[in-house]
C-alpha cells in the first residue's frame, strides 16, 4: 500500500484531506462572490477596437479636448417650445450632460420656425410631425456608467410625448435585459443537463454533485475576472453556460473510473477514489487541452473581444479541471454511502447496432462525407452577418422605439463627427461641410461655419456655442445621415467623407458608431481567418503530439471542420443572418470542445491497432466502446446551451447558443458515423505515419497486448 501511495501522491493526498478540502473550497466561495459582484461589465461592443485605430484616437480627442463622450437625440412631440426650452434648462443641470443643443442655441425661439434658415430648421424640427429634436452631448463616454446614469436622469425628466434615442440608451436597455435574462442562462442549463444526466448516468445522486463542484469552477472563474476590469456582457452571459457544456465530460470521467475502481475494491472506496483521480487526471488534461487551444486561439483576434471571451473561457476549463480532480472527489467520498444506494441502470440504450451498420456500408458513407463537403463549405462561406446589434433587440425596448421614431420621422439613423486641427481655416472648414451636406444620404450638417457663415466674426458667436464646436486643438462639426448603420451604403459615405476631409488635412478626422462599426467589419474579417487557421494549427499539433501521427491531426480535423461547415452553412440555406461574433468563434470553440469526441474514439483505435488486432476488429471496437461517452458529452453540451437558445431575447446570446448546440449534435453524428469510416479507409496510411499502431515483435508481447485489450472491451462493454 506504501508502495501505491508513492506512485500516486496526489490522489491519496486528495482522499487523505477530503475535508480541508471541501471546508477550503466552501470559504472559497465567498472571495468569489465578492469579485463576480465588483467586476465590470462592458455592453459596448464597439469598444474592443484597437486603440491604434484612428475612429478610437478621435473619441479620445473627443473626450479630452471637448469633454465630449457620447450623443444622444430627445424626440419631442406636440410640445410648445417654451415648455421645450424650459425642459432642455433642467436637462442641462443633469449630471455628466455637457451640453443639450436645440435651435435655440442658432437662433431665437421668438422667431417664427417658418423664417428660420433651412439648415436650422431641416436639423431641428418636422412641422408635419410637430416634432423638434434635441441634442444631447455628455461629458463622458458612450458605454461608462456616468453616461447610463445621465441618460437614465433624462428619462426622467423626459415627458411621455418624448423619446430618447442613441447608443447609451440602447446599451442602457440591453443591460437591463441581459442582467434580468442572465439567471435564466443558469437555470435552463442546470435543469437540461441534469435531464440528460439523469438519462443516461447510473446514479440518481451524483449528477447533482457533478453539478454542485461545477457551480464552484464557475464562481471560482466569474469570481477571478476581477483581474480583467471588465468582461464583455456577451462574455459574462456565455461564461457559465459554456463552462458547463465543456467541462461536464470531466466529472463524468471520474465517476466511471471511481465506480470500476469501487466495483474491484467493494470495501475501500478510498483506494478506489485515489487510483480513479490519478486515471481521471491523465485523461483530463489530455482532453482539456485542446479545448484551451480553442479557447486561447481567440486571444490572436485585433477585435479584444475575442481576448476577453477566450482568456475567461480557458482559465474556466482549468478551474474545471481543477475542481473535478479535488472537489468532487471530496464530495463523492462524503456521500459514497447515499451514492450507492441510488445508483441504478443507465436508461439510455446500449447502440450496439451503429457500429454494424457503419461497418457496412462505411464506403457509402465516405461518398455521402464527400459530396456534402463542397455544399457545406459554400455555404458557411455566404452566410450573411451582421454587425448593428441593436436592430436585433426586442422592438419593445424604449431605445428601439426611439431609434425608429428618429428614423422614420428625422430620416435620421447614424451620427457622424469631423474632427479637423485649428490650422485649418473656417473659409475651409465651410467648404468641406458644404461638400459633405451635398452627399447622397447625408440630411444635415451642424457646424458653426456651415450655419453662421465663416464670414461672422468669431467675437459675435456665442461663447459657449463657439466652445461646443472648438477647442484649443481641434474644430468639429455633426454629420445626420439616413443611411443605415453598417450598411454598404453608409460604409461608402464615410470612404467619401474621408476622402473629402483628407483632402483639406491628412489630420482630418471622422469619428461616430458608423464609422467606428466600418473598421469593426473590416478587422473581423480579418480576425475570422486567423482564428480559424490559429485553432486548426493549434489542435492539429496537440493531436500530433498526443497520437504521434502525421496523418491523424489532418483526419480528426478534417472531420470537426466537417460538421463546422455544416453547422455554419445552415443559416445560409435558411436565409437567416447571424452575429458577426458567431463567425468568429463558433468554428474555434466547436472544434476545441468537441474534437475530444474524435480522439477518443481513436486513442481506442491506437490501443487495439497496437495489440495486434487487425484494422476492422480495431476500429469496430474503438467504435462500440466510444458511443456511449460521446452521446454523454454531446447532449449535455447540447442541454447546457439549447434552453438559452430558446430562452434570450438577445440575439447575439441567443444566435450564439443555437450554433453551440446545434454544433455539439452535428459533432457528436459526424464522430460515430462519418470518423469510423475514414478510420477503415485511411488505416493503411495511419499505421505508416504514426507510431505506436503496429504491435512489438514478439509472440509474448502481442499475446499480452490482446489479453489486455480483451479484458479492457469487456469492462467498457
Amino acid at each position: 500500500m506504501k508502495g501505491m501511495k508513492k506512485k500516486n501522491r496526489f490522489g491519496w493526498a486528495v482522499v487523505q484531506s477530503r475535508f480541508v478540502i471541501l471546508i477550503a473550497a466552501f470559504i472559497l466561495l465567498i472571495p468569489s462572490v465578492i469579485g463576480y459582484l465588483g467586476t465590470k461589465t462592458n455592453y459596448d461592443m464597439l469598444s474592443y477596437l484597437p486603440d491604434s485605430f484612428e475612429t478610437m484616437k478621435g473619441q479620445s480627442i473627443m473626450e479630452d479636448e471637448f469633454g465630449t463622450g457620447g450623443f444622444s437625440f430627445i424626440m419631442v412631440q406636440d410640445m410648445p417650445f417654451k415648455d421645450v426650452a424650459a425642459m432642455k434648462k433642467k436637462m442641462e443641470k443633469v449630471d455628466h450632460v455637457e451640453k443639450v443643443l436645440w435651435y435655440d442655441d442658432f437662433a431665437d425661439i421668438s422667431i417664427p420656425v417658418e423664417v428660420l434658415p433651412d439648415k436650422i430648421k431641416d436639423a431641428f424640427y418636422r412641422e408635419d410631425k410637430n416634432e423638434t429634436l434635441l441634442m444631447v452631448v455628455l461629458k463622458t463616454g458612450t458605454s461608462s456608467d456616468e453616461s447610463g446614469d445621465a441618460i437614465e436622469a433624462l428619462r426622467k425628466i423626459a415627458k411621455k410625448q418624448c423619446f430618447i434615442s442613441g447608443m447609451t440608451a440602447g446599451l442602457i436597455d440591453t443591460k437591463a435585459l441581459a442582467d434580468k435574462e442572465a439567471p435564466v442562462y443558469v437555470i435552463l442549463a442546470v435543469i437540461l443537463c441534469l435531464i440528460v444526466l439523469q438519462l443516461t448516468m447510473d446514479s440518481f445522486m451524483a449528477p447533482l454533485l457533478f453539478l454542485v463542484s461545477i457551480g464552484m469552477a464557475v464562481l471560482y472563474n466569474m469570481g477571478t475576472n476581477w483581474i480583467f476590469g471588465k468582461i464583455s456582457y456577451v462574455t459574462k452571459a456565455l461564461a457559465a453556460v459554456l463552462q458547463l457544456g465543456v467541462t461536464l465530460d470531466y466529472s463524468i470521467f471520474l465517476w466511471h473510473s471511481y465506480i470500476e475502481q469501487r466495483d474491484r475494491h467493494p470495501d475501500d472506496p478510498k483506494h478506489a477514489m485515489a487510483t480513479a483521480i490519478k486515471a481521471t487526471l491523465s485523461s483530463v488534461i489530455g482532453s482539456s487541452i485542446t479545448t484551451v487551444a480553442g479557447f486561447l486561439a481567440m486571444c490572436f483576434m485585433t477585435y479584444r473581444l475575442g481576448i476577453n471571451l477566450g482568456l475567461v473561457m480557458a482559465k474556466g476549463v482549468l478551474f474545471g479541471v481543477a475542481t473535478v480532480v479535488t472537489v468532487l472527489p471530496a464530495l463523492i467520498l462524503v456521500l459514497d454511502k447515499p451514492l450507492q444506494k441510488t445508483r441504478h441502470k443507465a436508461i439510455i440504450p446500449n447502440f450496439k447496432w451503429i457500429p454494424d451498420w457503419v461497418q457496412k456500408y462505411y464506403p457509402i458513407l465516405l461518398v455521402v462525407f464527400g459530396l456534402i463537403w463542397l455544399p457545406a463549405a459554400y455555404g458557411q462561406s455566404h452566410t450573411n452577418v451582421y454587425y448593428d446589434l441593436a436592430r436585433t433587440l426586442p422592438k419593445s425596448l424604449p431605445s428601439v422605439q426611439a431609434n425608429t421614431k428618429l428614423e422614420d420621422d428625422f430620416d435620421m439613423s447614424t451620427t457622424e463627427m469631423v474632427l479637423a486641427p485649428q490650422s485649418v481655416s473656417r473659409k475651409d472648414m465651410e467648404q468641406m461641410e458644404k461638400k459633405i451636406r451635398d452627399l447622397d444620404g447625408v440630411t444635415a450638417v451642424l457646424g458653426i461655419d456651415n450655419i453662421v457663415g465663416s464670414q461672422l466674426p468669431e467675437e459675435m458667436i456665442p461663447t459657449e456655442l463657439w466652445d461646443t464646436f472648438n477647442s484649443k486643438n481641434w474644430r468639429m462639426f455633426i454629420i445626420m445621415s439616413n443611411y443605415k448603420l453598417a450598411s454598404d451604403e453608409v460604409n461608402q459615405q464615410c470612404d467619401q467623407i474621408q476622402k473629402i476631409i483628407k483632402g483639406y488635412d491628412k489630420n482630418c478626422m471622422l469619428v461616430g458608431e458608423a464609422p467606428c462599426t466600418k473598421d469593426l467589419i473590416e478587422t473581423t474579417n480579418t480576425d475570422f481567418t486567423v482564428v480559424n487557421w490559429t485553432s486548426i494549427a493549434m489542435v492539429a499539433v496537440i493531436i500530433f503530439f498526443v497520437l504521434q501521427s502525421v496523418s491523424l491531426p489532418v483526419i480528426l480535423v478534417a472531420a470537426i471542420e466537417f460538421a463546422i461547415f455544416i453547422n455554419m452553412s445552415i443559416p445560409f440555406f435558411m436565409h437567416q443572418t447571424l452575429p458577426f461574433i458567431a463567425s468568429i468563434v463558433i468554428g474555434t470553440i466547436q472544434l476545441g470542445s468537441t474534437v475530444d469526441y474524435a480522439i477518443l474514439m481513436t486513442t481506442r483505435y491506437k490501443f487495439e491497432r497496437s495489440t495486434g488486432k487487425s484494422r476492422k476488429e480495431s476500429v469496430y471496437i474503438a467504435h462500440r466502446t466510444s458511443i456511449n461517452s460521446i452521446l454523454v458529452s454531446a447532449l449535455s453540451f447540447f442541454g447546457a446551451t439549447f434552453g438559452v437558445s430558446l430562452y434570450s431575447k438577445i440575439d447575439m446570446i441567443s444566435s450564439l447558443c443555437t450554433l453551440l448546440a446545434r454544433g455539439a449534435l452535428i459533432s457528436m453524428v459526424t464522430v460515430v458515423f462519418i470518423l469510423p469510416a475514414l478510420l477503415y479507409a485511411c488505416d493503411g496510411l495511419i499505421v505508416h505515419t504514426s507510431l505506436g499502431f503496429l504491435p512489438k515483435k514478439g509472440k509474448k508481447e502481442k499475446a499480452a497486448g490482446e489479453a489486455l485489450g480483451e479484458e479492457m472491451s469487456a469492462k467498457e462493454t
